[in-house]
């Protein structure tokens, strides 16, 4: 895990995602591989507001299913072109995203999160109800695949895994570079105390809005993603539940990490994947396993983790502290001996 932590391993990361589609059995493996790289830049977006700012956004599914629907939209009834529809579907997220985070963001503690369930339930009602726009409970089928960059195609399904994973990886590269700028600091102030943040001079209203565009941008491209995978669209991407599936993926990786919510959510869909053959019942089994971790490793598993190297590193250093004090005070007791048997 230490490894992990430097570009060293950043790198070994990528080389063996890159090397996934070689050694995999078959197509399926590399689906699901690509739909869990899908929610992981969703999920990234979802740590930035809450792992970093402190705000629980539970509409992010909401948003990811808005970014889904207008590529979808644009490009099956209005042929618009996948990849100006791609940035249209961003675009459109981060708009609404200031929208709702104006009025939203207003509201502290579990009153914003009661006020973003609330949006992203208006949001699914909105796509099932709007069949004129949304198609409604149809859904939209026959969206592309996505287009052809210069000589490089996307009709095959692992074409489509390498794609995603580009996005994943310079996903990853620009949180990185955010959370450890002086923005991301201020993010992580507000986090800490909105008294102590204000002192400091930070916008309170500014930052967190800032947090939240930028988190359902991530969410909007992830949507626009997820519907050139699977190039069929219904109400039920836009349901709470994939929310909670993010939630869950940053418990079980970390929140407030950068490796934490990407290794939730590769975990988690194969996790689920293995206990298909239960169907409904599969929870009876997920759902205890995930109660005992938050218990005994409330920080996930990268968060608990640094949170160990920390307290040693700490340990570390105290002790490094306490030779030098040690060394001074067993050199001063000779001379005050000499000095009384002089006397």
């Amino acid at each position: 895990m230490k490894a992990l932590q430097g570009k060293t391993g950043w790198m070994l990361l990528l080389a063996l995602a890159i090397a996934f589609p070689l050694v995999t059995p078959n197509s399926y493996y590399l689906t699901v591989m690509t739909l869990a790289f899908i929610y992981a830049i969703a999920t990234l977006g979802l740590n930035l507001i809450t792992g970093y700012t402190g705000q629980l956004n539970l509409a992010h599914g909401g948003f990811m299913a808005i970014g889904a629907y207008t590529l979808g939209i644009l490009t099956v009834d209005h042929q618009v072109p996948f990849w100006l529809a791609f940035v249209l579907a961003g675009a459109l997220c981060m708009v609404l995203g200031y929208v709702v985070g104006v009025v939203s963001l207003r509201l502290k503690g579990h009153y914003f999160s009661i006020f973003t369930m609330c949006v992203g339930y208006i949001i699914y009602l909105l796509i099932e109800k709007w069949e004129s726009l949304t198609h409604g409970t149809v859904g939209l089928i026959g969206i592309p695949v996505p287009a052809a960059i210069g000589p490089l195609g996307f009709d095959s399904v692992q074409a489509q895994y390498y794609l995603v994973l580009a996005f994943l990886a310079l996903g990853v590269f620009l949180m990185h570079r955010i959370v450890t700028s002086l923005l991301g600091r201020s993010f992580m102030a507000v986090r800490n105390s909105d008294a102590l943040a204000e002192a400091l001079g930070i916008n309170l209203m500014r930052t967190k809005v800032l947090s939240f565009v930028l988190s359902v941008g991530y969410a909007g491209f992830a949507g626009a993603l997820y519907a050139g995978q699977v190039r069929f669209l219904g109400p039920d991407i836009a349901r709470t539940d994939l929310t909670f599936d993010m939630v869950m993926s940053m418990l079980v990786g970390g929140i407030g990490t950068l490796f934490g919510p990407l290794l939730g959510a590769v975990l988690v869909p194969w996790i689920t994947q293995s206990l298909q053959f239960m169907q409904d019942y599969r929870m009876l089994v997920f759902g205890p396993v995930l109660v005992l971790l938050i218990i005994f490793v409330p920080d996930g598993i990268v968060g608990s983790y640094l949170k160990k190297q920390a307290r040693k590193a700490a340990a570390e250093r105290r002790g490094k502290l306490a030779q030098p004090s040690a060394a001074s005070s067993t050199a001063s007791v000779p001379t005050t001996r000499a000095g009384a048997d002089h006397a």
